[in-house]
């Protein structure tokens, strides 16, 4: 079957896939010409100029700017970070759990989000879990859980153990009716399909760009509601988190009134570079295009999985699902290892097989994995 031209223009970009099958974007995007070429400017610049900090600032701000275009938001809602961490612990250190106390997470979460919220335990939150149905958790367990007593809704977009999407506006609905604020982890979903700040009815929407918006590690963002940075004063803070970072002043806490407060200390200048091109080649590939591509390609990987009678972890529901696609396995890690001795690049979690496909894979991409799976069907858990 031909590679489509716009697949196939897109697929140049990517050196990799001269050597191997690559289909593992929900760990790391695969390497562009165009980040390898932003990397060079960095160090070019570095060399010749020696320490040009007022671009390097201008670089963050170009960042900043680019997140915010991706989310529908504007540049002073957006705190520019080293990661996802980066930005939610700053958050979660301004909220006073005084009044309420309770922050309600999924069991979807990716470690970063109950590691935080737990950790403000010593603070005096309770941190309540809400549990997985199978693949999927009920909004009625999220009902359940979220009362006037809850400060904090703090959920995945979607699961980096089995691809589950939770239906976000729903849980943020009645978050807010109840009075609690919505932080959305959005890293595994940020890239694969739209995300429009003013649609989802969230409070903060933290990501990254390592993964589907193809930049590298050591760059997250964190988008806050309007208003929003001005209510929550944190007590972990930064240099760049001040309301003047050029003044240098050591006499007292300024923050800057905007989510800028959410920053800490020198920005990860190598891991901007990067994100901007990353994110710049996603806006000229196209996020809803990149949604359609893969739901085709995971529509075969799931017909395939079927056929071999493997047993499928994600959602069916193409609404119900992000980007990856997880398989049963009887030892994930061994089928990993086979597949890369085929030359062909996934990961596991939770004793599954993680398959992501992005904008850049292709049909054979697909039958290539279902090949592979076919030769090595006994890591299959079948029902």
């Amino acid at each position: 079957m031909a590679v489509r031209a716009d697949v196939a223009a897109c697929r140049a970009r990517f050196p990799i896939f001269e050597r191997l099958v690559y289909i593992n974007s929900c760990s790391q995007g695969a390497l562009s010409d165009s980040v390898r070429a932003a990397y060079d400017e960095y160090l070019t610049g570095w060399d010749e100029r020696g320490a040009p900090w007022d671009y390097w600032v201008e670089r963050t701000e170009a960042a900043r700017g680019a997140f915010a275009r991706l989310v529908n938001g504007e540049p002073d809602d957006v705190a520019v970070t080293t990661s996802l961490s980066a930005g939610v612990s700053p958050l979660a250190s301004a909220i006073d759990f005084g009044k309420r106390s309770k922050v309600v997470i999924s069991d979807f979460e990716f470690p970063t989000i109950g590691q935080i919220w737990h950790a403000q335990e010593l603070r005096g939150a309770q941190v309540v879990h809400i549990p997985a149905d199978g693949s999927e958790i009920r909004v009625e367990r999220f009902e359940e859980a979220i009362d006037e007593q809850t400060a904090v809704v703090s959920i995945a977009a979607v699961c980096y153990r089995n691809g589950s999407r939770l239906p976000v506006e729903e849980i943020a609905r009645i978050a807010h009716e109840r009075g609690a604020l919505v932080v959305l982890d959005a890293y595994q979903a940020i890239g694969t399909y739209p995300l429009d700040v003013t649609e989802l009815g969230v409070d903060v929407v933290a990501a990254g760009v390592l993964k589907y918006l193809l930049g590298s590690a050591g760059l997250g963002f964190m988008w806050t509601r309007p208003g929003l940075s001005e209510e929550l004063l944190p007590t972990q803070t930064g240099w760049f988190a001040d309301k003047n970072i050029f003044e240098m002043d050591i006499s007292d806490y300024s923050p800057s009134p905007t989510a800028r407060r959410f920053q800490s200390g020198t920005p990860p200048v190598p891991a901007i570079y990067a994100g901007i091109a990353g994110i710049e080649l996603m806006e000229e590939i196209g996020v809803a295009d990149t949604r359609e591509h893969v739901t085709a390609l995971n529509e075969r990987l799931i017909a395939g999985v079927d056929e071999l009678s493997g047993t499928l972890v994600t959602p069916r529901d193409p609404e119900k699902r992000g980007a990856l696609v997880c398989i049963a396995s009887t030892d994930a890690p061994g089928l990993v290892a086979a597949l890369e001795q085929d030359g062909i690049v996934t990961s596991e979690r939770d004793s599954n097989l993680r398959v992501s496909a992005h904008a850049y894979n292709t049909v054979e991409d697909i039958d290539a994995v279902l090949a592979a799976l076919k030769r090595h069907r006994t890591y299959l858990l079948t029902p």
